[in-house]
């Protein structure tokens, strides 16, 4: 890890920055765009749902390219064009305009985000991926927490979308070369050590798509996505509806991020003793657990922070544990395709947050989208404690052969 540790720092710092404005930035600034633009919440969250869409049709994609050697491209290229399409979310009077060019994020973020550089990690570091990928979210898992109160900075000197044209800002003039520096680190290290990284095996991706484990975990984590886009999306509205006011709810809000990097430090404390199953299973008791500390916050405003520390732990580990599990599960040969592939669920999900969460809420106001949540975390819990008994099994058919 010391080798490595500048150039995973620098790829923490651009994982943050990119986070806080390509996926925060939209639910940080959503109260002010509603009121600005006109446009309602459905409207507006219909932008995010198609790049979560675009996202989903190219992920198996850029992992295939990760496999190839280009990861390190992508993660300079796209967060680039991420960021000038987020500026023109800013300059933009059209619903069609802003819907385009959600359209034109999604693209970027299909090889910005986590997936790609996890992959990226694991295929130049082999077993030690895992300590670069923890380092990584331990840092990022601040992106929450630096976007809302952020946002607020900026939307109260901007304007909603003036904020968006800053954001954009902090991505291209900062995330984009702290990137490019941990790109060329690494593989600067790989050249003068020597050691390559292994190419794909042909056939392990139709291989892996053949496993009820591959099915499993795509269907665990695409119901927590799809209750996390919800929760996170309408956070700000949710709290309000609750009776929190509005500095109470942005501090509530913020705490996700922190709830994040103190899950992640527990897990590693615990690493030994706790197996990455049995620590899936806790993360999602812990969102099952958030959602029944929102619910009763409609009683006690101030549960809303019990609720952020509860769904940031359990949600915040999750995005070491997921590419822990596939690599346990499924195999580290490949693993950049597979992670792809798996990743379309999830993807999806959060895809249809927005605007599943804009329908319940207007249907059935905060009661319905709660009750939504709640079953959603149970869905994931169940197919967790499944996947883990069907793992036993499996190992105790191997002992008896």
């Amino acid at each position: 890890m010391k080798l490595t540790a500048p150039a995973v720092w620098l790829l923490a710092v651009g994982q943050t920055l990119t986070y806080a404005a390509l996926y925060y930035g939209f639910p940080a600034l959503l109260p002010r765009l509603i009121a600005e633009t006109g446009w309602s919440k459905a409207e507006l969250a219909l932008g995010p749902t198609l790049a979560f869409l675009v996202m989903a049709a190219l992920t198996p994609l850029t992992g295939r390219l990760v496999d190839r050697g280009l990861g390190g491209e992508l993660l300079i290229g796209l967060p680039l064009l991420g960021a000038i399409a987020f500026a023109g979310l800013g300059l933009t009077s059209s619903l069609w305009g802003w819907w385009g060019l959600w359209s034109v994020i999604g693209v970027a973020q299909a090889g910005s985000f986590y997936e790609t550089c996890f992959a990226f990690l694991t295929r130049r570091l082999g077993p030690g991926a895992r300590a670069a990928i923890t380092h990584v979210t331990l840092v990022a898992g601040f992106a929450g927490t630096l976007a809302f109160p952020l946002g607020a900075v900026l939307g109260q000197a901007f304007g909603g979308q003036g904020a968006l044209v800053a954001l954009a800002g902090i991505v291209a003039l900062v995330a984009v070369p702290v990137n490019l520096g941990g790109v060329v680190l690494l593989r600067r290290q790989e050249r003068a050590t020597g050691i390559l990284a292994p190419k794909a095996a042909p056939g392990t991706l139709q291989a892996a798509l053949r496993r009820p484990a591959f099915w499993a975990i795509t269907g665990a984590f695409a119901a927590i996505n799809l209750n996390h886009a919800i929760l996170l999306t309408y956070a700000l509205v949710l709290f309000h509806d609750l009776g929190a006011g509005p500095a109470m709810a942005v501090a509530a809000a913020s705490c996700i991020g922190p709830a994040q990097v103190a899950g992640r430090i527990v897990l590693l404390s615990t690493e030994a003793r706790v197996g990455t199953a049995r620590a899936v299973i806790w993360s999602f008791a812990a969102t099952v657990a958030a959602v029944l500390l929102l619910m009763a916050a409609g009683v006690a405003p101030v549960l809303i922070f019990a609720f952020a520390v509860m769904q940031g732990a359990g949600v915040g580990v999750m995005s070491i544990l997921r590419p822990v599990l596939v690599a346990e599960v499924l195999g580290r040969p490949g693993f950049g395709a597979i992670s792809g592939a798996i990743a379309v669920g999830p993807i999806l999900a959060s895809a249809a947050g927005p605007s599943i969460g804009a329908a319940l809420l207007l249907s059935g106001g905060v009661p319905a989208a709660l009750v939504a949540c709640l079953v959603l975390a149970a869905l994931g819990l169940a197919i967790a404690v499944g996947l883990r008994s069907a793992r036993r099994a499996d190992v105790k058919s191997e002992l008896i052969r």
